[in-house]
This record gives C-alpha cells, sequence and structure tokens, in this order.
C-alpha cells in the first residue's frame, strides 16, 4: 500500500512530569516527534532493525539454544545442590555420562537415584545444545575467522546484528554493544562510570567471552596487548571490557571493508579448522 512502518524502542512521553497520561496526548506527542524524525532530527526517535522472515528464522535459533543452555544448567544446579544437602561434593562436570558412572555408583542408593533424574535431563539437553551448535556454525562454513574467535561465536554474533552495514559509524557499534561507559559530566568536571549496559545483551556476552579466548590466541591484537599489560583485579576487568567494545568495532571494520584483518592485527583461519 506504499506505506513505510517504524519500530521504535518504547519510552516515555511526559517529558515534563506532568503525570498525566492519555491516549490524546500520547498520540499528539507521537506524531509531533515522528514530524521531527522526518524533517531530520533521527535523534527523537530510537528505530529498531526490523528483521527479514529470513533473517528471524536464522536469529531464532540462537535464543532458543540460549533457552535450552540455561535448562540444562538449572538441572546440572538442582542435581548439585541435593548432593550439598547431604554433604557430598560433586567434582566438575559430575553429570556427564562417564563421569557419572564412575562418580554416581559412590552414592547412597537413594541420592543416586534421585539426581540421576537431573543427571538424565541435564544428558538430554546436552544433546539438543550439540545439534544447534551445528545447525548455527554451519552459518559459517568456507569462511576466514578470526583464530580464537570461533565459528559458534561468529554466528551468534551474525544473527544478532543481522547487518553490519546498518551502522554509521564506529559509535553506533559502540553504543550497540551496551559496553559503553555511563557519563555524569558538567562544565570542566567529566565522571565516566560503569557500562550503560544500553544494547543487545547476547551480543555484550558473546564479545566479553571472545576477549578471554583470544587473550590466548591473538597476543598480539593491541586491545588483548593492553589487557596483558593490565594489573589484576578490577583494572583487568576494565581492560576487557574495553577490548570487547574495539573488537566488535574491528568486527564492523571487516565486515564493511573498510580495513583488513591484517591491519587491524588479527590473524585469521578457516572456520572449518579449530583453534
Amino acid at each position: 500500500m506504499g506505506v513505510e512502518n517504524l519500530v521504535i524502542v518504547p519510552q516515555r512521553w511526559d517529558t515534563g512530569g506532568e503525570r498525566v497520561k492519555t491516549d490524546k496526548r500520547d498520540a499528539r506527542e507521537l506524531v509531533d516527534r515522528l514530524d521531527r524524525y522526518l524533517r531530520g532530527n533521527k535523534k527523537v526517535f530510537a528505530v529498531v532493525k526490523v528483521p527479514s522472515p529470513e533473517q528471524e528464522q536464522t536469529r531464532c535459533v540462537a535464543p532458543q539454544r540460549g533457552a535450552i543452555l540455561k535448562e540444562r544448567n538449572r538441572c546440572v544446579v538442582r542435581g548439585h545442590g541435593m548432593m550439598l544437602v547431604q554433604g557430598v561434593q560433586a567434582p566438575g562436570n559430575w553429570w556427564r555420562p562417564g563421569r557419572w558412572e564412575e562418580f554416581g555408583g559412590k552414592l547412597p542408593g537413594w541420592l543416586r537415584e534421585q539426581v540421576a533424574l537431573w543427571q538424565k535431563k541435564a544428558v538430554e539437553f546436552e544433546k539438543e545444545v550439540v545439534a544447534l551448535n551445528k545447525e548455527i556454525t554451519a552459518q559459517t562454513s568456507g569462511k576466514m575467522l578470526p583464530k580464537g574467535l570461533g565459528s559458534l561465536t561468529t554466528a551468534l554474533l551474525g544473527a544478532e546484528v543481522l547487518d553490519w552495514s546498518r551502522f554509521k559509524n564506529r559509535r553506533q557499534v559502540a553504543s550497540y554493544t551496551g559496553l559503553c561507559p555511563g557519563e555524569h559530566s558538567s562544565g570542566e568536571r567529566r565522571r565516566q562510570g560503569s557500562i550503560t549496559k544500553h544494547g543487545n545483551p547476547r551480543i555484550r556476552h558473546n564479545l566479553v567471552e571472545a576477549i578471554w579466548r583470544l587473550e590466548k590466541w591473538q597476543p598480539d591484537y593491541p586491545p588483548i596487548k593492553k589487557l596483558l599489560a593490565a594489573g589484576a583485579g578490577r583494572s583487568r576487568k576494565r581492560m576487557a571490557v574495553a577490548a570487547a567494545r574495539r573488537l566488535a568495532i574491528d568486527l564492523w571494520r571487516i565486515e564493511t571493508g573498510q580495513c583488513s584483518a591484517q591491519s587491524l592485527g588479527l590473524v585469521l583461519m578457516p572456520a572449518a579448522a579449530k583453534a
């Protein structure tokens, strides 16, 4: 019908703090901001990227994997908790078939029977996670990826971003990750705090997780050098966050053809190979 639709992030329209909300006021404010947006003020709205049916089909696998992974971990924690109540300290990965056959036989019969229920469920969920991992990693088949990043992480990042070219500059990329520091500044006083977390949480999780792997496999990557030079504790965590933010920007530069991976200090390897 020739109609262009915009999906925007929900926000409060009562900016004056009048504590009056009606459909008429909301509609008037919404139309007023739409007019300003169409006149060129792109900051009045935060427009949401709506995936195509094909993109949504690819993307929905990642949240499904995350949900199943949580269920698996929940079963593991419940079984472990039952053993702790009885004073039994289970070893790591106690629920995996090989470890369970060795460790479970040492438990009292009644306790083994109860814990086995959670162990079986955890194994079932693990099989589903493995199957989804294969489906997700197949999306990166034949590509060259940064060593240590991994096919799974790359595919998960791509499924969330959808289209790297939709970002116009590095600030938009960093803002989308939610890894930018919060700020409260006035006049000559500038104060930055913890990260805003105003973005995609799955992107943020995968980026930070990737940094700890790159610390081993890409020690010459400039942000990793700063991380290795940082001290322990809080300063090290801050440098890891900064490195994750820089990694997102560099991936955007690579995907949009602005820079090569080599010029950014990243070593590439085929997706089929394991780092």
